[in-house]
């Protein structure tokens, strides 16, 4: 339906701070002959965003520059009749992210985001889902650190254990990072409204169809049933756990009976008590009109850390998967989960759903339903790991 489109891929937001490194990460790694274009409100920043690119390939010195404002909904519509897969970067989504979704839903082409706001992503399913499944289109959230890492890493781990068995998956957060200025205006927004985001999964539930003859659930188990190691663990509150569990009940592979625990780990007793008052502190002072207008001055969207200080980061899930007599660890890790390895993440998406022979597909899809396998093997050839550590099976070591 869309391979008569000008463009394969249509990047918009580039000229913000994760924006910028996707369009790094495409003028260097995108797929031989993938047709790509920028899309902003800014013409003479794109420009400066071109000048750049043409220093890192040649090629980009004539990549086409697309006028795209969120509050025109004429050029939504033009960028995404335009391209067969749109990106965008500019959030927070709750803002400015609701018109190319309703674009991309009414014109039946794919579309990636790299939001980790649960309040977008329920409302957006509930106005959205039914235009983008006549469609055809894919409407693909959570593409960066929310959620490939989790997604793909419990996808990946339920096929490691058997089939057509009950499954329990727990994943373990470990890693290094810093926040941009568009990631601390997202958190606020998902921190400052909780009746709203209640409200909003509310919706999505009465709509949602529930999986024939199937449970799968979010563990709600305040302490995991495994154990990775030395340190302590504490129940991690993000979007991940449903976007697992939406996976879950798109494929029967996850078996008749599938849950999932999601933690953060920490080496230290006094890091479970930092992000406790960390968490708690930012949903207070979130929730208040003054100290929310505070905190969203300490830093604007479209800053983010410097390059050093991205090389320092890391990030590593240890997943522990179980069922049908065979315990299973694995792993998925990489760089700098919040910057350089979403670039990735996002980028690869896109080219994946341009170039590979994916599952038939289209609504709002998971990474794992829409491109499972494919997307794993792009990440894998990109430098981000995805490892069996260890299987158990009736109770003895092996693999």
């Amino acid at each position: 339906m869309t391979a008569d489109r000008a463009y394969d891929i249509v990047l918009f937001g580039a000229t913000g701070f994760t924006g910028a490194l996707t369009a790094d990460y495409l003028a260097e790694h995108a797929d031989p002959g993938t047709r790509w274009a920028l899309a902003g409100r800014n013409r003479a920043k794109l420009r400066a965003v071109r000048d750049r690119l043409e220093k890192l390939n040649p090629a980009c010195a004539d990549l086409p520059l697309l006028h795209a404002d969120t509050t025109d909904a004429a050029s939504i519509e033009e960028v995404a009749n335009a391209a067969r897969v749109v990106i965008t970067t500019v959030g927070p989504y709750t803002e400015h992210g609701e018109p190319l979704v309703a674009a991309c839903a009414r014109a039946g082409t794919d579309y990636v985001d790299l939001t980790g706001e649960p309040t977008f992503v329920d409302r957006m399913y509930v106005k959205y889902h039914d235009d983008a499944v006549r469609s055809g289109a894919r409407i693909v959230h959570a593409c960066g650190f929310d959620s490939i890492p989790h997604d793909l890493g419990a996808y990946f781990t339920v096929k490691q254990l058997p089939e057509g068995v009950p499954l329990h998956v727990e994943g373990f957060l470990r890693g290094r990072g810093d926040a941009s200025g568009g990631t601390l205006h997202s958190a606020i927004g998902i921190f400052g409204d909780p009746i709203g985001m209640k409200r909003a999964e509310r919706e999505r539930r009465r709509m949602e169809e529930r999986p024939a003859g199937r449970r799968v659930r979010v563990s709600r188990r305040p302490a995991p049933k495994a154990r990775i190691g030395d340190g302590w663990t504490l129940p991690l509150p993000s979007i991940d756990p449903q976007i697992v569990i939406r996976s879950a009940a798109a494929l029967d592979r996850y078996g008749p009976d599938f849950s999932y625990g999601h933690y953060v780990a920490v080496k230290r007793l006094a890091g479970v008590a930092g992000l406790a008052a960390g968490a708690g502190g930012l949903l207070v002072l979130s929730s208040l009109p003054p100290t929310r207008n505070l905190l969203l001055r300490l830093r604007k969207p479209g800053d983010g850390p410097s390059e050093e200080r991205r090389a320092r980061n890391w990030f590593s899930v240890k997943f522990v998967g179980e069922g049908g007599g065979r315990r299973v660890v694995t792993e998925v890790a990489g760089g700098d989960p919040g910057y350089g390895e979403t670039a990735k993440m996002l980028g690869e998406s896109a080219l994946c759903l341009v170039h590979d022979d994916l599952p038939d597909t289209a609504g709002q899809v998971t990474t794992a339903a829409a491109m499972g396998d494919a997307l794993i093997d792009r990440l894998v050839k990109a430098g981000i790991s995805f490892k069996v550590l260890d299987t158990v099976l009736h109770g003895r070591g092996g693999g």
